[in-house]
């Protein structure tokens, strides 16, 4: 039985939330750093075989691209830290853990720790709304070039000549408009919808979408479960410091009335 009641003090001071928004950032991040970065390359592979042949001409965007792969090694490296501590955060913040260990007593510094903690989720939770938004773009570029291979093969476009249908990426700014041949028409267009590099890359940009959806809901959800961990803190050490003080003027004002001062003296 003891060791019954020390599993459900343990279970009870699991902070569930805090679990649950840990894993899906993990899952997030990790969905959109590893589908982002093999969705970039295949992005650069179809440029550099079918739009824009001269390396001149795409030499930017290669190099952007490049970036952008760099940048998604630092995020999966900070996000896989900063999830362990959020965790850490939220078991030594759970209310079943200070009745255990602290009996309720935060320090200043615990305080400014969990505040800091919420403040600098929500600020990332904006920055990913930013991340989530920006990956969008890929996707509604690759659904219409997908779009577009899908109604060469329907059957009212054959009442028209299949060769006049194109899809120019120089529309869209990624490579410049004196790029060679920067654009795709009829059955050219057709071979690059079937081509595995088109499949594999748009697929990946719609997970990687989807990840960083998942990471806006994980940090929303934390940064709710630290707001909520920080007001209880807060609250709870300012009703005890009131309390505190309120018995602390109730002693002195009781000690200085002089009836009981007489009584005092005649008791001891």
């Amino acid at each position: 039985m003891g060791c019954f009641e020390c599993c459900i003090k343990c279970l009870g001071g699991v902070p569930y939330a805090s679990l649950v928004a840990t894993i899906l950032c993990f899952s997030g991040v990790a969905l959109f750093c590893g589908c982002g970065h093999v969705a970039l390359t295949g992005t650069l592979t179809i440029l550099e075989n079918h739009f824009s042949k001269v390396t001149s001409d795409h030499a930017m965007l290669t190099d952007v691209i490049q970036l952008m792969q760099y940048v998604i090694y630092g995020i999966a490296s900070f996000f896989f830290l900063y999830g362990i501590i959020l965790l850490a955060e939220g078991f030594y913040t759970t209310s079943a853990v200070k009745e255990l260990h602290s009996e309720f007593k935060t320090t200043i510094c615990g305080r400014c720790i969990s505040g800091m903690f919420v403040f600098l989720t929500y600020i990332l939770g904006i920055a990913w709304l930013g991340v989530f938004g920006f990956s969008a773009v890929p996707v509604f570029l690759f659904y219409n070039m997908w779009s577009t291979c899908t109604a060469m093969r329907s059957p009212v476009a054959n009442l028209t000549n299949v060769d006049t249908i194109c899809v120019d990426i120089r529309q869209y700014g990624i490579i410049p408009w004196n790029a060679a041949p920067g654009k795709a028409c009829g059955s050219t267009l057709g071979d690059i919808c079937n081509t595995s590099e088109f499949y594999l890359s748009y697929h990946l940009y719609i997970i990687a979408c989807a990840g960083a959806g998942a990471t806006v809901i994980a940090l929303v959800s934390a940064s709710l479960s630290l707001s909520l961990s920080f007001s209880l803190s807060l609250s709870l050490s300012l009703s005890l410091s009131l309390s505190l003080s309120l018995s602390l003027s109730l002693s002195l004002s009781l000690s200085s009335h002089p009836l009981l001062q007489s009584i005092l003296a005649v008791c001891i």
